[in-house]
Formats: C-alpha cells, structure tokens, sequence
C-alpha cells in the first residue's frame, strides 16, 4: 500500500483528487453549505480513478470467505414520524392503489401510540437484510436543533437501538445541521447518543451530507470517531475523491494524513432518483457502479433512508434496495455494517 500510495503522490491530478483540494476553496457552495458536484473538475465521477490507479500500482485487498467485494449497507434515520406532507402522499397511493391495510397504517398509527408509526420499522429492514445475510449500520439524530423542524428525540428508540445491536447491526451518529463544523455541538450529540445506546459510538454521518474538507474529518477524530461515511453529493451518486476503498484523509494545510477512517459514499437513495426518469435507468446506473466496485475488490457504500421503507409514495426505494442486495449477492459480495468493515479494515490493510 505504501508504494501505491506514494506513486499516487506523484501524480498531481489523481492526488488533488484523492485530497479534494478544490475543496479547499470552492467558489460557492449549496443550499445545504455544501461542495455542490457542478462544480467539481472530476472527469468522471462513474469512475474510481484513483482506487484504479492504487490497484495497478500494487496494492491488493482480499474479502474474508474469499467474497469478491464488499457493500457497505447504511441507513440515515432522518424520520419516524411521518410529516404530514408524507402521510398526504402516502394516503393517496394507498387509495390510488385500494391498498386499504396499507392506507390504515398510514392514518391510524397516533390513535395505537408513537411505536406504531410506519417509520419505526428498523425490525422490517433487518429482516430483509437478514434473507441476503446481510447487515447494516443506522445513523440516528441526537440533535435538539434542524434546519426546518425537530425530527423526534433519541430518548424514544432505546427499544429499537437495542434491537438494531441485537441483531449485529450497528448504531451510528447522524450529525445534527449544525454539528458538522463545531466540535463541542458534535460532542454534545455523540454523548447524547452513548448515554441512550449504552455503548460507545465511533461512525457518523453528517446531515444532508454536510461536510467540510479537511476540517470536518478533525473535528471528528478529536471527538472520538474511528470513522466517517459522509463523503458524497447530495445530486449525484459515484465517486467523490476518485475512491472506491476505505481511506485515511491526507490534511493539505498540515501535510498530514488525519487518524481516522473514511468509508465513501458512493449511492444515495434520494440522488439516484432524482437524477433519472425511470426505475430501469436507475437500475442501469446502480449495475454500472456494483460492477465497477467489484471489479476494483472495493466497497460500495449504500445510503437508503429508513423512512423510504413502507413509505407508499416511494415503494420504488425499497424495491431498488432488495434488487441490489440480490444482485450482490449474485456477485459473491460481502454485505455487512461499517464498523465491521472499520475492524476488519484496519486489521488487514
């Protein structure tokens, strides 16, 4: 690894790349404070330029039980209660579709009590996980402050966060709106957290993806966090910095590498929808980036919300999610959380 990364040193395009050095700088950013991918110089964001360029200068990664590649599963857990805008639309497609059981679970919940929202339903994703022997991590809001509404108060799941453990899942921090650029707001969050989950915390992902490079990955190991899953667009799905592997960032204003792990995010839910006109041109775009990921023996990050999952107006999110782990697992892949890819990570590389 050290030769490869070395080489890619040398190589000032893929090395600004890899260090998101336009990031440093940008012009503008978005909406959300965010790089927005307009204005980025990538060539190709479809392609893992610089996980291609470590494979053909030496560096190998080899799976446990031999898999060919590795999909890291995640779950952003924006909601669980559904606002009031979801319940319209759900409503409607319910009745659109007769689906009158359906229409029930969406109206009636409040009358049975907060734990039968249709957004509660971590128990429902792990059981599909689980038919691909699967797993996968959950970031969860501990936040008391959002951008447009407060979404629900950690203290409600610890039933649900101790099922996700029991389970050999994992619970993650979803970094508040304005957590992403301030230690003590982070620190706040992550000990709000430990304190409901009863364990220590060590991923994280910022809220809609809010990022700032290099400062938010030292924010983050200063706090405690042995790895990060943020780095993505919130309109585009591929490869941010060129990488389709776990990495160390490399800190352009210390010259240092910072001691913590990044997994990227290669495909949003929410993105790849947005970004087509049909069910079959996202598929076509999510087949292109599972092959190319196992032909580089890398890891594809998924993000798919929780609240996408018995949502009727979006019954095309969950659909797409057991297609992909059906084909990865036709692909001898490895489907597992983030932190055991962490673990294993750090052991082996």
């Amino acid at each position: 690894m050290i030769r490869s990364y070395n080489a890619l040193r040398e190589n000032t395009e893929l090395w600004d790349l890899y260090t998101r050095k336009e990031e440093y700088a940008p012009k503008r950013l978005d909406q959300y404070g965010c790089f927005p991918y307009a204005d980025s110089t990538c060539a190709d964001i479809l392609k893992p330029a610089v996980s291609e360029f470590l494979i053909d200068n030496g560096f190998r990664i080899a799976y446990p039980d031999n898999r060919q590649f590795a999909v890291c599963l995640t779950h952003d857990v924006d909601e669980i209660y559904p606002p009031f805008s979801h319940t319209v639309y759900s409503s409607l497609t319910c009745l659109k579709e007769r689906d009158f059981n359906g229409l029930s679970r969406q109206v009636c919940w409040k009358a049975q009590g907060k734990k039968k929202s249709p957004y509660r339903n971590f128990k429902e994703i792990i059981k599909m996980e689980e038919r691909y022997g699967a797993c996968s991590s959950f970031y969860f809001l501990a936040t008391d402050a959002d951008i447009y509404r407060f979404r629900y108060s950690i203290g409600d799941l610890a039933d649900e966060l101790g099922q996700i453990i029991d389970s050999g899942g994992e619970v993650g921090l979803h970094g508040g709106y304005y957590a992403y650029d301030n230690s003590a707001t982070i620190r706040v969050e992550k000990r709000r957290l430990e304190q409901v989950l009863g364990r220590k915390v060590i991923g994280c992902r910022n809220h809609y993806l809010r990022f700032k490079v290099p400062d938010t990955w030292e924010i983050l190991k200063k706090e405690g966090f042995s790895y990060d899953t943020t780095l993505g667009y919130n309109e585009m799905i591929g490869f941010r910095n060129g990488m389709c592997h776990p990495f160390r960032p490399y800190n352009l204003n210390t010259d240092k590498e910072i001691d913590i792990l990044e997994i990227p995010l290669a495909i949003m839910d929410s993105a790849l929808f947005d970004m087509v006109h049909s069910y079959r041109d996202a598929w076509e775009l999510v087949q292109r980036l599972i092959d190319t990921v196992a032909s580089c023996r890398g890891v594809l990050t998924l993000n798919w919300h929780s609240n996408n999952f018995f949502c009727p107006f979006r019954a095309h999110f969950p659909e797409m999610y057991e297609q992909i782990l059906q084909y990865c697992q036709t692909k001898n892949a490895w489907m597992t959380n983030s932190c055991t890819i962490v673990d294993w990570w750090k052991k082996n590389t």
